[in-house]
């Protein structure tokens, strides 16, 4: 008897080896129409996979977390057989899953057109009404190499001939269309219904740019319609908020061909920038660190020591003078620890808290520079702490609390934790590894929130603690994090003297919480539309006047209001009322300050919001105070 227990603990025998699909059938026909996979042994399996001795299974359906990866795996199928059946000179080449969806590589001599797309998505719902079973078949490398050989697919055939030999290869079909893929797939091609192709875009076989020019097609697959309605709808909304466009329409900054992935910051976005780091800066002081400032430019023996030389010198650009060779900083933290090491320090004095609004360079691929998200200079509001194991995790509570209050300030409540594990490659032993993720284990444990683990996503030399923003318009942003470091201080030398005079080696955190100042500014553009709260908007005022009677007091009222430090223009040029409010409306400025000769008699301004609110005329003070309490409650 095969014995297969459930999730739920019960049991079902069966006298015969049995398919994930049958068993699902002997539950309830509801199940089985529902099934799309299986878990046997917390394997993910077909349907039709076969058991054929004692095992745990889960039946996948769409409620699993699963369900996604598996349906766009399988439409990336689906779109590969639609445009061979359309295209039939098109060869295929790889078609993995990304986040939101799924690609293919076509190599193809003719274009792919915005046309093509359309026909392929029409041929793709026909394949889908046929309702065509997918079946699994193995075969060796080299009878694997020979049947695309004959049919065409020679690079397919390449990726074949670059797995070992005695590597069991498997195959899926659907119809006329066959590929090599690992699986699961949906048992049929029916279960594939609320996909949208995207675009297309050039990608080179294998990455590498010696190679020829592949065309990849993007696309979109999900659960049911209303998802995928959902999605394409979050996407109109993403691109009406694009930081870009945004940014170019408030003047806020450029990026140019001569600086690529650098920004050019004008003075209303250096405005923004202005108050997110002084307010940074206060949350810091506040918190026991002391800023510090390191040089841009350090030799590469200090690299060398850190580890960065092994694990990050393809993202780090270099220099030479006078027969040396210099790194432009990647990271902050080499350069704290030599802050940290000039002079001896005492357990007493422990922790020590360093903060840096720190300029970073790293040479990120110029395909993926994106705007100011993505850049190759930036700066980081970057921190360490040097402590001991015992402090540890006082010191990550009281960040973790520390950093959710801040992403409240502006304007974020949806916050997921996750920890990233250790990565290949990475510095030391598993035991010290060990000792780092539970660290940070019980940390979070202590602040009684649940979190997420990614394992292998760690940073070199230790663990960390990632904060997930989701945004107004459900996006999720990765931007804080907390990392434990074992091995860097004794890579640098770092020690102090313990309360039994012996020297010890600290214990290094990482920490930011904003993370790229750049590319949270960006986030902050998007996530608000470029309408600012009043405490953080670039112009939190324009004073206007009706007729040049009024001029003068628009000009004194606007200078007062700046002495006191607010961010407020006076706008007295020869248009009408009505155009000036219209102008600064769309600059999303957040008050509208209108006087007229009522106004300049009671030493008052007419006060409109950029929602067309009127909240009526209002001293100087009285405006003045609603700005400072609005800049206090952040």
């Amino acid at each position: 008897m095969i014995n297969i227990t459930l999730p739920d603990g019960s049991q079902r025998q069966f006298d015969h080896p049995v398919t994930v699909a049958e068993v699902a059938a002997s539950i309830g026909a509801g199940l089985a129409k529902a099934a799309l996979a299986g878990k046997v042994d917390g394997r993910l399996v077909d349907a039709g996979y076969r058991i054929d001795y004692d095992a745990d299974l889960a039946i996948v359906t769409d409620k699993s977390p699963e369900a996604l990866d598996i349906l766009r795996h399988s439409t990336a199928h689906l779109l590969a057989q639609a445009t061979q059946r359309l295209f039939p000179d098109t060869q295929v080449t790889i078609g993995p899953v990304i986040e939101n969806g799924f690609y293919y590589d076509f190599a193809r001599k003719t274009a792919f057109t915005p046309e093509d797309l359309e026909k392929i998505e029409a041929e793709m719902q026909k394949i889908v009404a046929e309702n065509l079973p997918v079946t699994r078949s193995v075969m060796s490398r080299d009878e694997a190499v020979k049947f695309f050989r004959d049919k065409h697919e020679e690079y397919k055939a390449q990726i074949i001939e670059s797995i070992p030999a005695n590597e069991e290869l498997s195959l899926y079909s659907q119809g006329e269309f066959v590929d090599l893929c690992r699986g699961p797939h949906v048992p049929n091609t029916n279960k594939l219904r609320a996909f949208k192709l995207m675009k297309v875009a050039g990608a080179y076989w294998r990455g590498d740019s010696n190679n020829e020019m592949l065309q990849r097609v993007y696309g979109t697959a999900w659960l049911n319609d209303k998802d995928l309605k959902a999605y394409l709808t979050q996407l109109e909304e993403a691109e009406k908020r694009d930081h870009r466009k945004i940014g170019k329409a408030l003047d806020l900054f450029h990026v140019q061909e001569e600086g690529p992935g650098l920004v050019f910051w004008h003075p209303k976005g250096w405005a923004i920038w202005q108050v997110v780091e002084q307010h940074m800066r206060r949350v810091y002081r506040e918190s026991g660190y002391q800023e510090v400032r390191c040089p841009q430019v350090l030799d590469v023996s200090l690299w060398q020591k850190s580890g960065h030389w092994d694990n990050y010198k393809e993202n780090m650009f270099f220099t030479e003078s006078e027969k040396r060779t210099y790194a432009l900083k990647p990271m902050n933290c080499p350069g704290h620890v030599q802050i940290f090491n000039h002079g001896l320090h005492s357990y007493r004095d422990l922790p020590i808290r360093y903060g840096e609004f720190g300029a970073c360079h790293r040479n990120e691929p110029s395909g993926a520079l994106h705007g100011i998200l993505r850049v190759r200079g930036f700066t980081q509001d970057d921190g360490h702490i040097f402590c001991t194991e015992d402090q540890i995790e006082a010191e990550v509570t009281a960040f973790h609390r520390q950093a959710l209050k801040v992403y409240e300030d502006f304007g974020f409540a949806d916050i997921q934790i996750k920890i990233a594990l250790r990565p290949e490659p990475r510095l030391g032993d598993d035991a010290t590894w060990d000792k780092a993720e539970n660290a940070l284990r019980s940390a979070l444990s202590a602040c009684g929130v649940e979190w997420q683990e990614l394992p292998g996503e760690g940073a070199f030399y230790g663990p960390k603690i990632e904060y997930h923003l989701r945004d107004a318009i459900g996006r999720t942003w990765q931007l804080g994090t907390m990392q434990v470091d074992f091995m860097m201080p004794g890579r640098l030398g770092a020690e102090y003297v313990d309360e039994h005079s012996q020297r010890r080696q600290p214990v290094m955190l990482h920490r930011a919480i904003v993370g790229s100042m750049e590319r949270f500014i960006g986030i902050l553009i998007e996530h608000h539309a470029g309408q600012f709260p009043a405490w953080l908007a670039p112009t939190q005022a324009v004073v206007m006047n009706i007729t040049d009677a009024q001029a003068d007091f628009v000009s004194e009222v606007a200078q007062t209001l700046v002495s006191q430090g607010f961010r407020v223009e006076a706008d007295l040029r020869n248009e009408k009322i009505g155009y000036k409010i219209r102008q600064h409306t769309l600059d999303k400025v957040p008050y509208l300050l209108v006087v007229g000769d009522r106004e300049k008699e009671a030493g008052a301004v007419a006060v409109r919001t950029r929602a067309g609110e009127d909240l009526g005329s209002m001293p100087i003070t009285s405006f003045a105070a609603r700005l400072k309490s609005e800049g206090e409650r952040a």
